[in-house]
């Protein structure tokens, strides 16, 4: 959409959903808007490649008032995933009409299965701290946790809020770093504890995946961790062999593209995600 004054004033009202990154986003937008009122620009929504969901899958078992106020499942990460499902029939041929499930594992990380290039599943929901365990937020929680921070603790809700998204995942973990690559290096028990319990959780989020596309056809890495941690990704593979992934090791220390073995069931690749491109791409079009 063409950013004006009325949308940056409408979006101002979701920064609740995603406070590491609407406020500065729309901050940016009103000071260039300010600064240079005749340049166009334009907002590229992370969410809308996940609208091609059902909504079974975007529901929560909540009463029917809060999803008619718009609570539910928006899932993230889509431009990432727009720009795969681009390129996948490049890479996987016809597999990628298939069933195909995408790890985007980064500081911030989801998986989507998609069936014929489109979103079925994610495992964000209603913001981005749902889902996977990320470089400082926590991923699925019980929300008893959260009632228990407020109610048995005597945390505010600010504190929680900072807490969520800016002092758990791997940072909240090990103590020492929301960075995978520095805690590779690291030797200290906490810093292995964070790795293997982010693996845990991406091979536990993967098999719901698998379930929501009825098997698994091609397994996609992208992203920071998921393009350079190989490491991380034998670590996945190996707990994910029952879908029939075989690793080739020797391909996985080299970054593939191809993780697995020909004789694979199931194909596992790296493919670099280019998030930049889509939005230029609709920026182009819009404003051409």
């Amino acid at each position: 959409m063409r950013v004006h004054e009325t949308l940056i004033a409408s979006l101002r009202r979701y920064e609740p959903l995603a406070p590491l990154h609407q406020p500065h986003n729309l901050n940016a937008m009103a000071a260039l808007a300010r600064q240079h009122p005749e340049l166009p620009q334009v907002a590229c929504f992370d969410t809308a490649f996940h609208h091609s969901q059902s909504p079974l899958a975007a529901g929560f078992a909540l009463p029917q008032r809060f999803a008619q106020a718009g609570i539910r499942r928006y899932g993230f990460h889509g431009l990432s995933y727009e720009y795969l499902a681009g390129v996948m029939p490049g890479v996987l041929g016809e597999v990628a009409d298939r069933r195909v499930v995408v790890a985007h594992l980064g500081n911030g990380a989801s998986l989507c299965a998609l069936q014929g290039g489109r979103s079925v599943a994610t495992t964000m929901g209603f913001t981005p701290l749902d889902g996977l365990m990320m470089g400082t937020r926590c991923g699925a929680l019980d929300p008893g946790v959260v009632l228990y921070l407020q109610q048995q603790m005597g945390l505010s809700v600010a504190q929680v809020a900072t807490l969520l998204n800016e002092q758990s995942g791997l940072l909240g973990v090990s103590g020492i770093s929301p960075d995978m690559h520095t805690l590779l290096r690291s030797d200290h028990p906490s810093a292995r504890e964070a790795i293997t319990l982010f693996v845990y959780r991406v091979v536990r989020e993967l098999g719901s995946m698998a379930a929501a596309l009825g098997g698994v056809d091609a397994l996609i890495f992208t992203a920071g961790i998921g393009e350079h941690a190989a490491e991380v990704r034998e670590a996945i593979l190996e707990q994910s062999a029952w879908l029939g992934l075989a690793i080739d090791r020797e391909a996985n220390c080299c970054h593939g593209p191809r993780l697995t073995t020909p004789q694979s069931p199931a194909s596992a690749w790296v493919i670099a995600t280019d998030e930049e491109q889509v939005i230029a791409h609709h920026t182009w079009r819009l404003v051409h």
